[in-house]
């Protein structure tokens, strides 16, 4: 109970993070999303691979490498999640910056139905009764907005199938988190590293041709991705996938928030009837778990 415990910890810490972050890909909206993708691949290696060194786990790391070849499963399960989790970036990024933050957040809204689903049936997680009412409320008030929204939000399920299926990855490659993320973008470098080149080369480039702010935070998009999905990595590692998939409603609600109250995107009567039922589910879920530590204390003190 305590590993899961800490594991609920970093996944609401990376969730929270996540939630954040448009703020920080609103301060880079003069710089393109192509661009802000293959710096937070190379800045994300460059700042894995020094934590990695300066841990002294580079040792390790060539032994994960080993292990990765040798079980080729493993080694194009994890490529096919770099490429992943690659396409969700752009996808994201892109979306922030054309003022898509509400959509974006039903994007994260429906992923955690998804995950929840991958959990049952290709790791035949169990949900209790009252966690199957929760994803049943959830659901509904997924659908609401997704009928609400007039048209097929396609930017909204391409971004909730790609996070949900990186996260299925992820869940069954047993790899340090830390390690495991340095690879990840190690696979996916050069080709970021190739097309920065041709920024350059065709004078396209914004870094080191704007200002120093700008810069700066091309440079910390390396610490902006890889620390959530370091945290996330560790959480997956130690939690059923469907809690994993309940909690990431935090990240889409704080996103909403951002919108709606920061960035004046719209906000009516049918958006609060679906989050009524989004946040009735979370307290349900939320309850339960509490209710299942509860009883499991009580019955160790019995022993």
């Amino acid at each position: 109970m305590g590993r899961e415990r800490n594991g609920v910890l970093m996944a609401i810490s990376a969730y929270v993070i996540w939630g954040f972050l448009p703020i920080y890909w609103k301060n880079l909206s003069n710089v393109g999303s192509a661009e802000i993708l293959v710096s937070r691949i190379f800045w994300a290696f460059i700042t894995t691979l020094l934590f990695v060194l300066l841990m002294k786990n580079g040792r390790y790391l060539k032994e994960d490498l080993k292990k990765l070849w040798q079980s080729q499963r493993s080694f194009w399960s994890l490529f096919v999640a770099s490429l992943l989790i690659s396409g969700n970036w752009l996808l994201y990024i892109w979306a922030v910056n054309q003022g898509y933050l509400v959509q974006t957040s039903l994007g994260y809204y429906i992923n955690p139905l998804v995950s929840v689903l991958f959990g049952i049936f290709f790791l035949k997680e169990k949900l209790s009764d009252a966690q199957k009412v929760a994803f049943l409320l959830a659901a509904i008030g997924v659908a609401i907005l997704t009928i609400s929204y007039g048209k097929f939000p396609w930017l909204s399920f391409a971004l909730a199938m790609s996070f949900a299926v990186y996260g299925l990855v992820k869940k069954q490659i047993q790899l340090d988190a830390l390690r495991g993320l340095t690879i990840e973008t190690f696979f996916i470098t050069p080709i970021a590293l190739g097309f920065y080149i041709w920024l350059f080369v065709s004078d396209r480039a914004v870094f080191l041709q704007s200002d120093m702010k700008t810069d700066v935070l091309l440079i910390f998009t390396g610490i902006a991705t890889a620390l959530p999905l370091v945290l996330f990595a560790k959480a997956s590692q130690i939690m059923p996938l469907y809690m994993v998939g309940f909690l990431q409603y935090i990240a889409p609600t704080i996103m909403l928030f951002l919108g709606v109250i920061i960035y004046g995107e719209t906000f009516g009567k049918v958006h609060l009837l679906s989050f009524a039922f989004i946040w009735s589910a979370l307290i349900l879920f939320a309850g339960s778990k509490l209710f299942e530590v509860v009883r499991s204390k009580k019955a160790v003190n019995l022993l």
